[in-house]
């Protein structure tokens, strides 16, 4: 189905008809190299189409000489690794043939990519998303049904780095999410004009504003600033973003000044093109706070009960999420990730503040397994937040899961409860 031409073959490829194919029928390597060999016969690639090994159906759903009826039949494998493998080749030709759908074989290709477009397996959709997300010539249907996909696996690809989707199909996003991250995947796509930036603002999303504010190719007004900034106290993720982006007034940032952490203030003192006696007011103000702080408390007037207060009430409003607390881990507010893991894992404070402090990042790590989120974001706790020093990091699995036993983590929070009562 693909223009290339094939490589001549060192072996000709048996057909059915042949009596060496009979030779090949116990021989599963012998027949995955048939299944992927352009120039086997289409009568040979379609009886491979129904082969037991999963391994020879899916060389044969990666050839790209397989024939239409083949295509058909792989196209219902039980096995989505056979069809996650037959949808990515068929997102490649798709994508070469744009809306110029004119022969009975382009149309096939388009009809049976529609269908792998909705199958029930979400590694299949992901598989063509992750193909067609930033090809210009891509189906225009097939890419606005992938964006509006109800896993987000699928649906961020497309709708961050899609060139094809339109102001409009934003728009349609942010009012009708087809699921919890679609908000915050629009906020990240790069370039959002002033119009999508406002519409991301009027979800009245905090994580979703949060990404928004944190996407510095995004065009924001100076106004919708303006009202961030005024509702900014009870956000605390908002505070870093908002004091880095341009384009503040200066009532913004004197508002700002108020309400966030010392070193933010010394953030806002530094910016570039500040009138002298504005500037010079913001290093007073820093001076003056930090004069009245008792040995070197950073933040005295926000207590860590304070914050675990401002977390649960987040918890309660189905705002806490495992981005919540990747945005803390980035921004290193150490208090506030203290606070959303001792929510998270129900465990006193001091419990997160002890493994933070500690040698070994087991303890850390066993917190966050029991806190419910990912291998990932204990990694990126150990390395932005504790600290720890390359050699010392408990790295995840090959396939991205928590390398300790389920026994060991449990062990090493028995410990951090024990040793801090």
């Amino acid at each position: 189905m693909s223009a290339a031409a094939p490589s001549t073959p060192s072996v000709r490829a048996p057909t059915l008809a042949d009596p060496a194919f009979n030779d090949l029928i116990g021989d599963e390597a012998a027949r995955v190299r048939l299944g992927s060999n352009a120039e086997s016969p289409a009568d040979l690639l379609y009886f491979l189409a129904r082969d037991p090994s999963v391994t020879v159906r899916a060389a044969v759903a990666m050839n790209s000489r397989t024939p239409a009826p083949a295509e058909a039949v792989l196209a219902n494998d039980a096995d989505d690794r056979v069809r996650a493998v037959l949808g990515r080749k068929l997102a490649l030709i798709a994508s070469g043939l744009g809306d110029q759908v004119q022969t009975r074989l382009e149309r096939v290709v388009r009809a049976l990519l529609a269908s792998l477009v909705m199958d029930e397996a979400e590694r299949v959709r992901a598989m063509i998303a992750d193909v067609l997300k930033d090809l210009p010539n891509a189906p225009p249907d097939i890419i606005r049904q992938l964006a509006r996909d109800t896993a987000i696996s699928v649906s961020e690809p497309i709708i961050r780095f899609s060139p094809l989707l339109s102001e409009n199909d934003l728009l349609l996003l942010l009012a009708a999410p087809p699921c919890t991250g679609t908000r915050g995947a629009v906020a990240r796509r790069a370039n959002l004009s002033l119009v999508t930036s406002d519409a991301v603002v009027a979800t009245a999303n905090s994580g979703a504003i949060c990404d928004l504010l944190n996407n510095h190719s995004a065009a924001i007004r100076e106004a919708t600033l303006d009202g961030l900034v005024a509702k900014a106290a009870g956000n605390r993720l908002w505070h870093e973003p908002l004091v880095r982006r341009p384009g503040l007034s200066v009532a913004s940032m004197r508002a700002l000044s108020a309400i966030v952490a010392d070193y933010l203030v010394s953030l806002l003192a530094e910016r570039a093109g500040l009138d002298p006696e504005f500037r010079a007011e913001l290093r007073a103000r820093l001076n003056n706070r930090l004069a009245a702080q008792p040995h070197g408390v950073d933040d005295p007037e926000i207590s860590i009960a304070a914050l675990i207060d401002h977390v649960r009430a987040l918890e309660r409003e189905g705002k806490l999420s495992e981005n919540t607390l990747t945005q803390a881990v980035r921004s290193g507010d150490q208090h506030l990730v203290v606070a959303i893991m001792a929510v998270t894992a129900k465990v006193q404070a001091s419990v997160v503040e002890y493994a933070i402090s500690l040698p070994s990042a087991k303890g850390l790590v066993s917190l966050i397994w029991r806190a419910g989120f990912s291998m990932g974001t204990a990694v990126a706790v150990q390395v932005l937040l504790a600290r720890v020093p390359p050699r010392g990091v408990v790295n995840a699995t090959p396939n991205g899961g928590f390398p300790l036993s389920a026994d060991e983590m449990r062990w090493q929070l028995e410990f951090l409860e024990s040793a801090t009562n």
